[in-house]
């Protein structure tokens, strides 16, 4: 996935620029602000990491194209020098504006982008898609803006490099009109790259396609979260495309979806600036995450709408996060000099709550300094962050017939508390009826489906989790079948330092906690847990995950097990 989106228009070369209101004019771009000059020069220290990555051998089909980790030629990472390169070429900030040694890198890289591309104007994600209509879309976010700064730069002998774009962008339109999707967030990383081309290449097949897409409507919920929940991946591109397709089609009524999932991922903001990410669909989940992905929605909306929590957003994220992610998103902002204007006034960001977001399947606690999450349908059901010291999972599992690793379907708020619930049985099968019995003697024949039971087992898991003084708490209740073992797992984030806890003898980066409290520490930050309980050293039981490969901290037991665990 390439996370970079669309450039409307080079701030380098106009004096006439189209303001967040769709359509009114200001008189002239104001100057640049300092914080962009540093951006400019975070590019340029950065174009040179391209440099080894250059297909320098004239045999290959590739020459003069870039390759991933993998040593394999891509139109993506070719694609990201396209951008870079064009986009400091035509910025007179830079080093490289109209860098006579550059340009030849950028028609060569070019070239080699025509290379990459199918007769149907595809592409290939070769980690796992080909002939790819959204990965095409996804390139699209690179090469448009590559193409509109070379052209706009009108530096003689870029003509020839700007043409092979130009080639390469209505061939991809070919392909845009046609082609399928796999995944909901596709439909509108599709449209927005059709709504770029058609600004460039006006063409009523591509707004066509663009109204197709529209008419399934914006997959939004009632939370104001998107279908894929993927607060780490997806979401900032949705809420990018559908800025894109409202300027440019003039549809400001898209924005409505992007205001709602931006106000709604103030609660998803941890006091350290870092994402929720463990509700998501797709690979992000239980990802490290910062908002970064975000500015440029936050900023544009707020200026637009003059909203001050956005605002404030923004000036946390600019506290949190290294300046060379933002810098990365640089031609945003060279395209849009509006967003150069200094945001509004700052209004309180949410920082103590309790809100549920039932679609989404999770609560969202936060207390000033500390927050927590509540998780349905997840194996770790519990996050706990203190600043930097974090407690990226809680989980419960007994050896229950190898399907004893908990997790509940929903989440029930009882009062002040919120209850989590799993019921299993385990039974044991009869000698199969007469008239059922294959001829044969199958196996497969003969399922267990069509046997009687008997002995059956059962095992109720009871989690309740409650506010408690600078914390939570947290009882397990495990019932049914006696003496069947159990174990409950603390899972801490890498680099902090573990107290209170004895290092298990068998198990690498696991601890026991048997005593009355334990510490994880990460620089100032302290999160206290406890009491302890040890009955056994089973950490690894049948049927529960894999332990990850974090500190984990254990407390073992059998069934009947009640427990309660302080968390603050």
């Amino acid at each position: 996935m390439n996370r970079r989106h669309f450039v409307a228009l080079s701030a380098t070369s106009l004096t006439l620029i189209p303001t967040l209101g769709f359509g009114e004019l200001v008189n002239r771009a104001p100057a640049k602000p300092a914080w962009l000059l540093e951006w400019i020069a975070i590019n340029d220290q950065q174009l040179p990491n391209y440099a080894p990555l250059k297909v320098t051998d004239t045999a290959n089909r590739y020459v003069g194209g870039y390759v991933n980790d993998a040593e394999m030629p891509n139109p993506h990472t070719t694609s990201g020098f396209l951008m870079k390169a064009s986009m400091l070429f035509a910025t007179p900030e830079s080093k490289y504006y109209h860098s006579k040694e550059l340009l030849p890198d950028i028609e060569a890289a070019a070239r080699s982008m025509l290379k990459f591309q199918h007769s149907d104007g595809t592409i290939d994600l070769l980690d796992t898609n080909f002939h790819s209509t959204p990965d095409t879309a996804f390139v699209l976010e690179n090469i448009v803006p590559a193409y509109k700064f070379l052209k706009e730069s009108n530096v003689k002998g870029s003509e020839a490099a700007y043409q092979l774009l130009q080639t390469f962008l209505k061939n991809a339109g070919e392909g845009l009109i046609v082609g399928g999707i796999h995944t909901p967030n596709h439909r509108w990383v599709v449209s927005a790259a059709l709504t770029k081309l058609n600004e460039l290449f006006p063409d009523s097949r591509y707004t066509k396609r663009i109204d197709q897409w529209l008419a399934e409507h914006i997959d939004l919920d009632a939370d104001g979260q998107f279908n894929e929940k993927s607060t780490n991946g997806y979401s900032p591109i949705v809420d990018r495309s559908l800025i894109i397709i409202a300027r440019g089609l003039k549809k400001p009524e898209l924005l409505e979806p992007v205001r709602r999932n931006l106000m709604m991922t103030l609660y998803y903001v941890h006091p350290n600036g870092e994402v929720v990410t463990e509700a998501s669909n797709r690979q992000d989940k239980g990802s490290i995450g910062n908002m970064a992905k975000y500015y440029y929605c936050y900023r544009y909306m707020a200026l637009r709408d003059k909203n001050g929590e956005m605002a404030a957003l923004c000036r946390l994220v600019e506290k949190t996060t290294p300046k060379e992610q933002l810098a990365g998103y640089l031609d945003y902002f060279l395209e849009d000099p509006t967003l150069w204007n200094e945001l509004p006034a700052s209004k309180p960001l949410p920082t103590n709550y309790v809100k549920s977001f039932p679609y989404s399947g999770l609560v969202r606690i936060r207390r000033d300094v500390w927050d927590a999450t509540i998780l349905s349908n997840n194996a770790s059901w519990l996050t706990f962050h203190k600043g930097n010291a974090v407690l990226q999972g809680m989980r419960v599992a007994a050896s229950f017939f190898g399907k004893g690793q908990f997790q509940s379907e929903k989440i029930e708020q009882q009062g002040n508390t919120w209850v989590l619930r799993k019921s299993l049985e385990g039974p044991y099968y009869q000698p199969m009826p007469a008239e059922k019995i294959a001829s044969d003697g199958d196996w497969d024949k003969m399922p267990r489906s069509n046997r009687p039971q008997s002995e059956v087992q059962h095992l109720t898991t009871t989690v309740t989790i409650s506010e408690a003084k600078n914390g939570l708490r947290v009882d397990i209740d495990l019932s049914g079948t006696e003496g069947v073992p159990v174990a409950l797992e603390l899972i801490f984030r890498d680099g902090g330092t573990l107290a209170g806890v004895t290092k298990h003898p068998k198990k690498d980066k696991a601890y026991l906690l048997s005593g009355d409290s334990g510490t994880y520490t990460v620089g100032t930050d302290t999160i206290r847990f406890g009491p302890g309980k040890v009955e056994h050293k089973g950490v690894q039981l049948r049927g529960a995950l894999p332990a990850m490969d974090t500190p984990s901290v254990y407390l073992t037991g059998y069934t009947p097990f009640k427990h309660s665990l302080f968390v603050g």
